[in-house]
């Protein structure tokens, strides 16, 4: 007999908060402000701040952090827009940091 395998998520690592699905990385190639992180395409529980221009890595980009919903750890950003042609890609995805989500499967 077949298991049953449901969808695999990444929590908070402080709470435990279902945070984003496995499914929804498109890159693990990527530096947080602390860690290796993440690109996602979607998140979820989580609450976004407020928009901020930065320099980052890959040049000027306006990102907004992101908390979890439920213990508001700072978990990564959301951009919000970039600058640069072959940045766009990039504009409504997530960063959520390798050290600050944990594997919930």
């Amino acid at each position: 007999m077949a298991e049953m395998i449901g969808p695999r998520f990444y929590c908070c690592c402080n709470c435990r908060n279902q945070v984003s699905l496995h499914d929804d990385i498109i890159s693990k190639a990527f530096r947080g402000r602390n860690s290796r992180a993440f690109l996602f395409s979607h998140a979820m529980n989580i609450v976004v701040g407020r928009k901020e221009d930065r320099h980052l890595m890959t040049g000027l980009h306006t990102v907004a952090d992101v908390y979890c919903g439920d213990c508001r750890e700072v978990l990564g950003w959301r951009y919000e827009r970039a600058y640069e042609a072959s940045q766009k890609y990039k504009e409504g995805k997530f960063i959520l940091e390798k050290s600050k989500i944990v594997k919930n499967w």
